[in-house]
């Protein structure tokens, strides 16, 4: 491995993916939007169109594996830090029965929705040898999936995330990832069984022991040594060390039981105590490295995943259903689940708007799904095209159903909002 051509490919990857999310924030957007669009634009659908030789030289098969090591550094870094993040918030547990509503429908109608439209695409779309369960179920995780960090951020840029709306839909948030994620290794245990049910049930008995070992002895023996070495919130170097230990610990041991790394690192993460100042410590020290400067190495990787074959024949007609029940599952569900849970029709696409938030958690699915071989490259260039599709429509949807909002208390004293 030349370590001059990683460093270069490190240099243009960061470059790339900088320019576009800065370009990108002057419309609205997060900036993980700029980082998926420069992983596409690194890939065969621009780069290597225009420049083929230069993309074959920049990006050569032979040097993907040194980045493939760093991107899955950074997966298991950031799903670590998703896992710390996930609590319910004081003030929302009060509404625990909204949350769970909009949590549960935002993930089951996707689901229902998936699976009504995988006959018309597995016979085109599903790899050789793949049966039709698999591939439906991971299509439904796939669509079922939520942004929870990218909702965040979201939310934070608008100065909405103590909100009635932003309290609903991040609690909702974590709910429904937690499904989904269960529902995506289930699913990802199955394919690796490969019509076996010994390693299927190993993974699973192996996941449930690692559970109990996380939440039974870990969980209380960090409490207390947190208490005792970091009681500011503020982990010291030997500390820092001993939670990276944790999590790619875990991470490796999810990978050998033929799930993910990320199932692992995802599940260390909450085991941890709930304590803001020990998240913020650790988004300092290593959210930013891993989103900075590791993540887009993994969109660069998904962009070079993509195939241009996936706009051939009907191609169109696919996306257009994909996308059609991705917006569907998620707007009307979240909606549907806000409007139980008692708020007005306004405040209930609100947080319906904000559940079709995808990006890098989507992709994550993604990557894991093309991995396993249950998706081929063409279906995954379509899904990762309406992740971002689904993820740049959040932002306009929630200034949409926001502005109606505020015109409406606006004229609440004569016309009062019946939901």
């Amino acid at each position: 491995m030349d370590h001059a051509l990683l460093l270069v490919q490190l240099v243009v990857i960061l470059v790339t993916a900088r320019a576009l999310a800065w370009l990108l924030h002057w419309i609205g957007q997060p900036p993980v939007i700029g980082e998926m669009i420069a992983g596409l634009a690194l890939g065969p659908l621009l780069f290597g169109a225009l420049a083929p030789a230069w993309q074959g030289w920049l990006f050569a098969p032979a040097s993907l594996p040194a980045l493939d090591g760093l991107s899955q550094i950074g997966l298991v870094l950031f799903m670590f830090i998703v896992g710390a993040e996930l609590r319910l918030s004081g003030g929302v547990r009060q509404a625990l029965r909204a949350a769970g509503a909009v949590g549960g429908l935002a993930v089951l109608l996707p689901i229902g929705l998936a699976l009504l439209i995988t006959p018309m695409l597995h016979a085109r779309y599903a790899p050789a040898g793949i049966a039709y369960w698999p591939f439906a179920l991971f299509l439904a995780a796939s669509l079922a999936i939520t942004a929870m960090p990218v909702l965040a951020r979201i939310l934070k840029d608008r100065h909405a995330t103590h909100t009635p709306v932003g309290q609903l839909a991040l609690t909702a948030a974590a709910m429904a990832d937690v499904l989904a994620w269960i529902l995506l290794a289930l699913t990802v245990a199955l394919i690796s069984a490969h019509g076996d049910w010994a390693p299927f049930w190993r993974s699973v008995l192996g996941v449930g022991a690692m559970l109990a070992l996380c939440f039974g002895v870990l969980r209380p023996l960090l409490r207390r040594w947190l208490t005792r070495h970091a009681a500011d919130g503020r982990p010291a170097g030997g500390v820092l060390a001993v939670l990276l230990i944790g999590a790619l610990g875990c991470a490796a041991m999810t990978e050998w039981l033929h799930l993910h790394a990320v199932f692992g690192a995802f599940v260390f993460g909450l085991c941890l105590p709930r304590d803001d100042a020990l998240l913020a410590g650790l988004i300092e020290r290593l959210e930013h490295v891993a989103v900075i400067a590791l993540m887009p190495v993994f969109f660069a990787l998904a962009g070079l995943s993509t195939s241009a074959d996936a706009f051939q024949r009907d191609a169109l007609g696919a996306f257009a259903l994909i996308l059609a029940v991705a917006v569907i599952g998620k707007v009307l569900g979240g909606a549907l689940g806000a409007r139980i849970g008692g708020h007005g029709w306004r405040d209930s696409f609100a947080v319906g708007s904000l559940m079709n938030a995808r990006g890098m958690v989507e992709l994550i699915v993604l990557k894991i799904g093309l991995d396993a071989g249950v998706i081929g490259r063409e279906m995954f260039t379509l899904l990762l095209l309406m992740a971002i599709v689904t993820t740049m429509m959040t932002t306009p949807m929630l200034l949409f159903f926001s502005r109606h909002r505020r015109l409406a208390a606006g004229e609440c004293s004569r016309h009062p909002d019946q939901g």
